[in-house]
């Protein structure tokens, strides 16, 4: 029997670590909005009358005024991370409605990495700000005894980021295979471009969490 990881079947090895084809759709989505942000990036230097040059200041306005929105101040690495996050779900999306793809995004093992990576840069946004002791003492505020209660509420807003995406990425993934096993290939286009727009959805959503929980830190480290 093949062995699955993370419910998902191993394509290969290299060496002892196992391929899967989350593992490969990832990489391949990845790569894809590496070569599209060159192109938008060499648009917008060489040039910038052209109309991949306005696609990449678009793209870039609307992430900046995102995140900015949300953070409720100027960050730069902030919007460079948070913005990365929207890219990488909506290409996801994208990537998945080819045929035989499954975005990697609707497998948990995607989902929870990149709630994780939400989890790790709350805590070093914060004490970037302010310092350890200055950042970790809001978790003993107002009481000491609820240092507990705000470890618990950090480790389940990122369980449920991870959930709420997978959820609504699988979901929606399923019932389009589901309805072209029963009814044929085209029936179930409609639902594809709900699916997709459900990914996106989901994009915005993350990015916006993410974007919360991380300006929420920094204020926090900015406190006097």
């Amino acid at each position: 029997m093949t062995p699955d990881v993370f419910a998902q079947s191993v394509l290969f090895t290299l060496g002892p670590f196992p391929v899967t084809g989350m593992m490969v759709a990832s990489v391949f989505t990845s790569l894809v909005l590496c070569v599209l942000g060159g192109l938008l990036a060499r648009a917008v230097r060489h040039a910038p009358g052209g109309r991949l040059a306005a696609a990449g200041r678009l793209t870039y306005t609307f992430l900046r005024d995102l995140v900015r929105g949300t953070a409720g101040r100027p960050v730069p690495v902030l919007e460079v991370f948070a913005g990365t996050f929207f890219l990488f779900i909506a290409g996801a999306a994208i990537i998945g409605q080819l045929p035989g793809v499954t975005a990697p995004t609707a497998n948990f093992a995607a989902t929870a990495a990149l709630a994780v990576l939400v989890f790790f840069a709350a805590p070093f946004a914060g004490i970037r700000a302010r310092g350890f002791g200055g950042y970790v003492g809001h978790y003993f505020r107002p009481n000491p005894i609820f240092f507990p209660f705000h470890v618990i509420s950090e480790i389940t807003r990122t369980l449920a980021l991870a959930l709420r995406l997978f959820g609504n990425m699988m979901s929606g993934h399923m019932v389009v295979i589901l309805l072209v096993a029963l009814v044929g290939p085209l029936v179930p286009v409609p639902l594809m471009a709900l699916d997709l727009l459900i990914g996106l959805l989901q994009a915005y959503i993350f990015t916006i969490l993410a974007s919360v929980y991380i300006g929420a830190a920094i204020r926090e480290g900015e406190e006097d």
